[in-house]
């Protein structure tokens, strides 16, 4: 049975002030023994080590929104992994939807991180998502696998048990669109087959795949309910210590 996973990304939202009191928010307000589920914050990076010393005697694990593939060096403006894990990350999300788009990171790149991350013993979520233009032109399920398949290029069975794959449809990030649950519970499965035909069931089996996609606590439950959705990496709701709770609580259902 596979353990669903909550994850808040925050994106470029609250300084450090801001950051504490949301997740105090979260903490003080959460019943704890009502929560079967993995909860992930992911804070700015400026964030990370406020966020890692608040969450410490919680349930609740710390990740950050992206990292660079090498350990040091000439790289102006960019965080390495061992930064992450000095912040008190335990995940890092990769290939973000809008990494892709507005920064124009390649599956390439994306892999290299991957492999990073998981050499360093951070635990990747690593997102996949087509466009509308692409879902409407009847290539998705190629866009998909093309993503999927170069992003894990050299990525060992053994390596898949720290993978999240966060399926995002990129026409369904902060439009208030959402996959309906037939839709997203369609593409999980298609993407479960892909990882059996790369991998081996087993894999595949115990892979955790998140929804992400303007999940709101008014939709999470129908979403959630699906057999092959085991999570949600979410980004409006979470900035909100109710609307976050309601959808962890979704997960319970």
């Amino acid at each position: 049975m596979r353990k669903k996973v909550i994850a808040g990304n925050w994106k470029m939202n609250n300084d450090i002030s801001g950051s504490a009191e949301l997740i105090s928010g979260i903490i003080n307000n959460i019943d704890f023994s009502r929560v079967n589920s993995d909860v992930i914050v992911c804070p700015p990076f400026t964030s990370l080590e406020t966020a890692s010393e608040l969450v410490k005697n919680t349930p609740i694990k710390v990740g950050a929104q992206n990292m660079f593939f090498e350990d040091k060096g000439a790289f102006t403006g960019e965080i390495s992994a061992a930064m992450l894990l000095s912040a008190g990350c335990d995940y890092v999300i990769l290939g973000h939807s809008e990494r892709r788009a507005i920064f124009n990171e390649s599956n390439e790149w994306i892999n290299k991180k991957i492999h990073k991350a998981l050499s360093s013993g951070l635990k990747p979520i690593f997102c996949v998502g087509e466009t509308l233009e692409e879902r409407e032109s009847g290539v998705m399920k190629d866009v998909l696998k093309k993503q999927i398949t170069e992003g894990l290029t050299g990525v060992t069975s053994n390596q898949m048990e720290e993978v999240i794959v966060a399926y995002e449809p990129v026409w369904a990030i902060g439009t208030g669109k959402t996959a309906s649950p037939e839709q997203a519970e369609e593409v999980h499965k298609f993407i479960r087959d892909l990882i059996t035909k790369m991998y081996n069931k087993d894999v595949a089996d115990n892979l955790v795949i998140q929804y992400g996609g303007s999940v709101k606590p008014n939709n999470a439950a129908e979403l959630l309910s699906q057999p092959n959705i085991d999570g949600a990496l979410i980004g409006g709701a979470a900035l909100k210590a109710d609307s976050f709770i309601d959808i962890i609580y979704s997960a319970e259902l």
